[in-house]
């Protein structure tokens, strides 16, 4: 055995000898950023090793610099010996002060109330089927010595016009004394169903009034949900935070092969329920004064491998080809059946999935961007963690996904992050002193930089000659913030640690503009591929909608010079905000909007882009800044001077 104490958390851990160090953290739940599952692929899992040794494999990740002030990686570090480490505070801290795009409780109404506008143009109405109902039944005497059950099931045929009733065991346990708490006078919660009522919950007492919902974006990187008061469709209150799985991998595959391990599964399972959004839940619970016994709708959004882990379905299939997601439209299912803070009678519904890499969050996206209703060609792109893309009007709609991987949530970049506190989120580069000019989220010191920093920062570096179009550096100029690496890899320095006061420099290298170009160029090759499949191209498009977790930081323009988005007349370009959990509120407070969400999951055609015949050259073509063919970006072209 072994001991390994953690002096940043204060905790000291027992394991066997040959253990691998990050597993260890991992496993006595603490948080570490590992985006690659622990492959040796992200280096991002370094950590101090302040006293003892460790089994370390070599890895291009530690720079000397880093060695010498005794950083190892924790995926590559296997324990033999007492040891005591520290865990930089940014690898433990950006799942909880994460910014969450599209939570800002001040700019909901507007979007919101847009796509509850568009709705009703096009004839929707906004109906719920869960009902809450105060009655007074008459009590029971020698005469009337019918059951508890029997008397309320008289009272609601007589009364409510409904002949066919069921309900739970756990419904019919609180029956009796709910009744007689207040001289008979009760709340039913109830579903309608097509040839029943379901009852949900009794209350004593009048409790009309106390009737709530919720809807869920569930990313791969964040969280984000709704409290809805289903009596007027009021948001009460949000909450956010990231995605509890991260520290089992950043994207969708390495979550997947985790779940394959031993208590995998339910690992992930917990950690987006017990961990994620269940917390989040009783946050809003306590601000708000609510009892979860009334919160009866919980509509969730998420991407097709999300939808199986909240549910704790094995996902593996999905990335074996043929590619079959394990269900596209979920179950019937109630709060007891998944694990949720709601009433445990509950209705639990999942927006329909298209296939295994195009799934309910984006259905839900293109239900409240009304796609489906629109006249003109409209591009929808989601650049989260995953990038999925529909392109069709009313009369079609066509979809594929992208391998981006986590570029855009910081991820694969050495020294990336999500978007939280300490992320440079904007750049713009002196073409002098080639010195950056950087905007930081929360006005603070420099960690990391996320997605759309990264964006900015290579158009701009693009533009002053610091990378050729190939994203390789200069070697020709002469300026310190340029070096190569004891590996020869070029890379430029952000943020130096004695301008700053910070422990390590902030660099971006070759191998990390590498990365992010080729997910660039998963993006528009998808966009250029999925158009090309109907005979067209970027000249027919009337509008592109840009929704996930980028947001309103994303500079469409530099986005435009590496070619990440067509080069087209840029009034055409909007942002949408969290699209996915829009559709997910609008499916809480409309059962047309259900059934409607119902029908683009069997609208939308999925392209398969792996077996597609072009796309591997189109991808190849577009891995370029910003492109091979120039002449696709003529107002880049001439900003160049080409």
């Amino acid at each position: 055995m072994a001991k390994v104490k953690i002096a940043s958390h204060k905790k000291e851990i027992e394991c066997s000898k040959g253990d691998n160090l990050l597993d260890v953290i991992r496993d006595n739940k603490i948080f570490i950023d590992a985006p690659c599952n622990g492959s040796i692929v992200c280096g991002k899992c370094k950590v101090k090793l302040i006293h003892g040794n460790v089994d370390s494999e070599m890895n291009v990740h530690i720079s000397n610099e880093e060695r010498n002030q005794g950083y190892i990686l924790s995926c590559a570090s296997k324990i033999i010996e007492d040891i005591e480490i520290e865990i930089p505070s940014k690898l433990s801290s950006s799942i909880n002060d994460m910014k969450i795009e599209g939570s800002d409780k001040n700019n909901d109404k507007k979007i919101f109330e847009k796509s509850i506008n568009m709705l009703k143009e096009n004839g929707l109405e906004f109906t719920n089927n869960v009902l809450k109902k105060y009655i007074e039944l008459e009590e029971p005497n020698l005469d009337d010595n019918i059951s508890d059950i029997d008397r309320l099931q008289r009272y609601i045929r007589n009364n409510l016009g409904y002949e066919n009733i069921d309900f739970s065991i756990e419904f019919l346990k609180k029956v009796p004394i709910a009744l007689r708490k207040d001289k008979f006078k009760v709340t039913i919660t109830y579903e309608v169903k097509p040839n029943y009522i379901y009852l949900i919950d009794i209350e004593s007492g009048n409790t009309e009034d106390r009737l709530y919902g919720i809807s869920v974006d569930i990313g791969t990187t964040s969280v984000v949900v709704c409290l809805v008061d289903l009596n007027n469709n009021e948001i009460i209150d949000k909450a956010s935070s990231g995605n509890a799985q991260i520290k089992y991998g950043a994207d969708v595959i390495n979550r997947i092969i985790y779940s394959t391990k031993k208590d995998g599964l339910e690992n992930l399972k917990k950690s987006i329920i017990d961990e994620t959004i269940n917390p989040l839940l009783e946050t809003m619970y306590e601000r708000n004064s609510i009892n979860q016994n009334n919160v009866i709708s919980f509509i969730v959004a998420g991407n097709t491998t999300m939808s199986s882990l909240f549910l704790g379905v094995y996902p593996d299939f999905l990335r074996q080809e043929p590619y079959i997601p394990p269900f596209v439209n979920s179950p019937n299912l109630e709060g007891k059946d998944v694990g949720i803070n709601i009433n445990p009678n509950g209705q639990i519904y999942l927006a329909p999935s298209v296939a295994s890499y195009v799934g309910g969050d984006i259905t839900s996206g293109v239900l409240s961007a009304g796609i489906w209703t629109s006249e003109e060609n409209v591009l929808f792109i989601d650049l989260g963690t995953n990038g999925e893309i529909v392109f069709g009007n009313k009369d079609y709609m066509m979809t594929c996904a992208c391998s981006a991987g986590p570029a855009f949530e910081g991820g694969g970049i050495s020294c990336g992050m999500r978007a939280s506190n300490g992320a440079i989120e904007k750049i713009d580069i002196d073409k002098i002193s080639l010195k950056p000019e950087l905007k930081i989220i929360g006005d603070c010191k420099p960690v990391g930089i996320c997605g759309s920093g990264i964006i900015d920062l290579i158009c701009k570096m693009m533009i002053n000659d610091i990378v050729d179009r190939r994203g390789k550096i200069n070697r020709d100029l002469n300026n310190n913030r340029i070096r190569f690496n004891e590996h020869d890899i070029g890379e430029y320095v952000l943020a130096f640690k004695d301008e700053y006061n910070i422990e390590n420099d902030i660099t971006v290298n070759e191998v990390d503009i590498d990365n992010f170009i080729r997910a660039k160029g998963a993006i528009y090759s998808g966009a250029a591929t999925l158009i090309e499949s109907l005979g067209m191209d970027f000249s027919v498009v009337d509008k592109v909608l840009i929704a996930g977790g980028i947001g309103n930081s994303l500079n469409i323009e530099n986005s435009i010079m590496i070619g990440l988005l067509p080069d087209i007349e840029r009034e055409k370009f909007n942002y949408i905000g969290n699209s996915s959990l829009i559709g997910a509120y609008l499916t809480l407070i409309s059962n047309d909007a259900k059934n409607k969400l119902k029908g683009i999951g069997n609208q939308l055609t999925y392209v398969e882009l792996s077996v597609y015949p072009t796309y591997m050259d189109e991808f190849i073509s577009a891995c370029f800044l910003p492109h091979t063919n120039i002449e696709q970006f003529p107002t880049v072209k001439k900003m160049l001077g080409e």
